[in-house]
């Protein structure tokens, strides 16, 4: 889980990435992304190969971090799912 807060910009966002094996025994990337307190949007890509959905993540997670997303704590990661940060 990546966040970006910008207090100046109004900007409170989250954004996450997660592997999962498909039915049909290829690799789901399933990212979610949105405004911090809320759903967000999710959106799935399909991989062969894990190793092509692990290249594919690290890719993303790079360029997040150079527009200023970071990494939270645990703690504050459990707080965000059950809604008690907005």
């Amino acid at each position: 889980m990546l966040r970006r807060i910008d207090t100046s910009r109004n900007m409170s966002r989250f954004w996450s990435a997660r592997l999962q094996p498909s039915l049909f025994e290829e690799v789901l990337l399933v990212r979610n992304w949105g405004r911090i307190g809320s759903r967000g949007q999710e959106r799935s890509y399909w991989f062969s190969t894990r190793q092509a959905a692990l290249s594919a993540f690290e890719k993303i997670t790079v360029a997040k971090r150079r527009r200023g997303y970071t990494a939270e704590s645990s703690q504050e990661a459990g707080r965000l799912a059950c809604g008690q940060i907005s």
